[in-house]
């Protein structure tokens, strides 16, 4: 019930040529479990290559539960679509218990809370009175959405996410944190499905699922209102767009290759070299996602360039393999056009329609400022291009130098390299309750705690430090194209961050790459349990292994459950709680 490792796909083919003798630093790599590529077809056949078979449970085991052969068929074709849901319902349930809990305006719900409801309203976002928050929550009904444009410095598409909760529910904070707490919930479900394509195994796809539920910095910005959680669902959409496209890919690779007289696939160099991949929805589809996510925060442009780079060489591995003698030369005649197209303009453009509201409105904030350099003369080199466009370029430049130059302190600011190791969560509320009031004991001591905590959960979080080691040693030493994957996806998150030292930034942000260390972790645990072949003995003491640090993770979830969720805990039960003196 484990992903398929590749070297359970390798072997010498009875026919195939003699392989060169490795060099000697490949020899010298060894040590470190490098394993050199094999030049010649495989014993498990080219095809299960380029599109490798999913694990199927031993018979074993349904043997040992009395399921007849047939029975176990369906259950194992219902399992893949049955389990992550299963996952994905639990989640849902969690994250939408008493989600209107606390009733207020938390951290910078402030911000997007209010500027989502004049988005949905009137297609472009207000100027806000200061202290309105209170009136929200005591009558949102008496609310009136200001005509005057707000200079506001994120895209749009998160906003208009968070104001179709609120154009449903109301304005209140259960309305305003809905349609996240849906992502989250929908997140978990594509996690699993992308673990179970990932590692070809329906077992290790909801484990990645599950790992994503019970993790707290996920659950915590699965039931708030800001952007980081809808910009991390637009992400994984095209990270799981990308894979599909990719295992289509190599399908179509593989039915265009010859057999042989025993029906056995076999490489072409001229068909891996001209074959033109044809029509490719699920790239285009990851171009929109790709544009989605730009168009919520800023930082999916690093990822957009990420991913691009990823489905390209992922195109030159699909060839290499069908036996093209000059991959890189044939990617750029076939793949590379193709690939750019389906990404960078597709995005461009997806980013550009998020702005409709701004655009049609009229009333934006510096909407006209193109027309007041008209009049004045200063349209420029550009004044060809519509006074709309111009407008917009403007106001992004703006917002380009608003971003770059903020180095306000903050309380809960932390550095990136703390991130993965928990140094500095965020509080996004905070209350002390006094005995017998708002859920605290009547027979407590002194006052209660009362506190929503942006904190992952620590085990978690500290075993995905060693998964990362392990998916890079997976990825440099077994050339592991899943680990490459994996590393991608944490780095494309977390690394640009490390650009902006002098920037005010969160822990927050984070959650951006948190299903990729769950996927990591989940690559781990696979690891843990013992790969195909491996004597039953290993296999027993992997599972136990692999199930305890299961177990620990979601008993840590659960241990920390009244942080994530404000509720009032007895102060000496908080002090529990603050492993590290930085987390107070």
């Amino acid at each position: 019930m484990t992903s398929t490792a590749p070297e359970a796909l390798e072997g010498p083919h009875p026919m195939a040529p003699t392989v060169a003798e490795p060099s000697s630093w490949q020899r010298r790599l060894r040590r470190f479990g490098y394993r050199p590529p094999a030049s010649g077809p495989l014993s498990i056949g080219l095809r299960e290559r380029l599109v490798p078979p999913y694990t199927r449970p031993s018979p074993r085991l349904w043997s040992l539960f009395g399921i007849p052969p047939a029975a176990a068929e369906r259950v194992w074709r219902f399992a893949a679509w049955g389990g992550p849901l299963l996952v994905a319902l639990v989640a849902g349930l969690l994250r939408f218990w008493n989600l209107g809990k606390p009733h207020a305006v938390i951290f910078d719900e402030t911000y997007y809370a209010k500027d989502s409801w004049a988005l949905i309203n009137q297609g472009y976002e207000g100027a806000w009175p200061k202290d309105i928050d209170k009136t929200i929550l005591s009558d949102p009904g008496a609310v009136l959405v200001p005509t005057d444009p707000g200079y506001v410095v994120h895209p749009p598409v998160g906003k208009w996410v968070i104001g179709l909760g609120e154009k449903l529910i109301g304005f209140e904070p259960l309305g305003w944190r809905f349609m996240v707490a849906l992502l989250g919930t929908l997140s978990v479900l594509m996690l699993c499905r992308i673990g179970r394509r990932l590692f070809r195994s329906t077992f290790l796809g909801c484990v990645a699922g599950l790992l994503l539920t019970v993790d707290g910095l996920h659950f915590v910005m699965s039931r708030t209102a800001l952007l980081d959680q809808v910009l991390m669902f637009f992400v994984l959409a095209a990270f799981g767009c990308l894979l599909i496209d990719r295992d289509r890919a190599r399908a179509r690779l593989a039915a265009a290759l010859p057999e042989d007289e025993e029906g056995v696939l076999r490489p072409d160099s001229s068909v891996a070299k001209t074959l033109r991949l044809g029509w490719r929805p699920w790239r285009l589809t990851a171009g929109v996602m790709l544009g989605l996510a730009a168009g919520t925060k800023w930082n999916g442009l690093y990822i957009m360039a990420a991913f691009g780079l990823m489905t390209v060489l992922w195109d030159l591995g699909a060839r290499r393999t069908a036996g093209a003698f000059r991959p890189y030369a044939a990617v750029a005649r076939r793949d590379l056009l193709p690939a750019f197209v389906s990404v960078v303009p597709v995005a461009i453009l997806t980013y550009i329609a998020s702005w409709t509201g701004w655009i049609v409105t009229d009333k934006g904030y510096f909407r006209h400022w193109a027309a007041e350099q008209d009049r004045i003369g200063g349209g420029g080199t550009w004044g060809w291009l519509p006074e709309w466009l111009r407008s917009l370029w403007h106001y992004e430049t703006e917002v380009y130098k608003f971003h770059v130059g903020l180095t306000s302190p903050h309380t809960y600011q932390s550095n990136p390299w703390s991130w993965i190791v928990l140094g500095r969560p965020v509080s996004y509320f905070y209350e002390s309750p006094a005995p017998g009031t708002a859920g605290c004991p009547a027979n407590a001591t002194e006052k209660c705690a009362q506190e929503v905590l942006a904190l992952g959960t620590p085990l978690l979080w500290w075993a995905a430090c060693f998964a990362i080691l392990y998916v890079l040693w997976r990825w440099a030493f077994r050339r592991d194209w899943r680990a490459g994957a994996i590393a991608c996806g944490i780095a494309a998150g977390w690394v640009p961050w490390f650009l902006y030292q002098e920037r005010t930034i969160f822990f927050f942000y984070a959650v951006v790459f948190v299903p990729f260390l769950c996927l990591a972790v989940t690559m781990m645990i696979g690891a843990i349990v013992g790969p195909p072949g491996s004597s039953e003995r290993r296999r027993t003491f992997g599972a136990v292994g692999a199930g305890v640090l299961v177990l620990l993770i979601v008993w840590n979830f659960i241990y920390f459950w009244p942080l994530y969720t404000g509720t009032p805990i007895p102060m000496d039960a908080w002090r529990n709680r603050m492993w590290l003196d930085t987390w107070v």
